[in-house]
């Protein structure tokens, strides 16, 4: 079996990296929200000047996972000003972890959740968090079962649908 090689993304990945976050995003949520409020979101998140600025962010970074130069999914984080919440300097945000459908249940998940919070540790962040779904119930209990607890909730829009996202923090700091 071919090895698993996780990379980080420039603004030259952005074409396979859009075709990814539409591709699992679509998986994902496209079930549970109309077609015209995924259009509308897919075309506003995921559109090529908007993927490039954010793979520019200097306190934004995006990893492919690989194998035989297959991209299998995505891990965004983000620090400082880049998080989508104001939780401060001490914090590391993961913004998106995205497993193409085919590739889910084979411990990548798992790895990139490992790779965050090594990540974190090694610039000295005390907590991790994110945001997560409120009836994504299979990515609610990956999270629980890595540590991490709610402890708010925003606003996420679909299209013309207002959704909550749940907030979900870990402590990365001992004692």
């Amino acid at each position: 079996m071919a090895q698993i090689m996780t990379r980080r993304l420039t603004t030259a990945d952005v074409t396979q990296l859009q075709q990814i976050s539409i591709e699992t995003f679509k998986d994902t949520f496209g079930s549970q929200n109309t077609a015209e409020n995924m259009a509308a979101y897919l075309q506003d998140a995921y559109n090529v000047p908007k993927l490039v600025a954010e793979l520019a962010e200097p306190e934004s970074q995006f990893y492919f996972v690989e194998r035989s130069g297959e991209s299998l999914g995505y891990l965004k984080l983000n620090t400082g000003q880049a998080q989508s919440e104001a939780m401060g300097p001490n914090a590391l945000e993961v913004e998106r972890i995205y497993i193409r459908q085919a590739f889910q249940h084979q411990g990548l998940g798992n790895q990139f959740m490992a790779q965050a919070i090594q990540i974190a540790q090694a610039a000295e962040k005390q907590k991790i968090w994110l945001g997560v779904w409120e009836h994504n119930e299979p990515a609610k209990s990956f999270y629980t079962k890595w540590g991490f607890e709610q402890f708010g909730a925003h606003d996420f829009v679909m299209g013309d649908d207002r959704q909550t996202d749940l907030l979900m923090i870990k402590s990365l700091t001992s004692g």
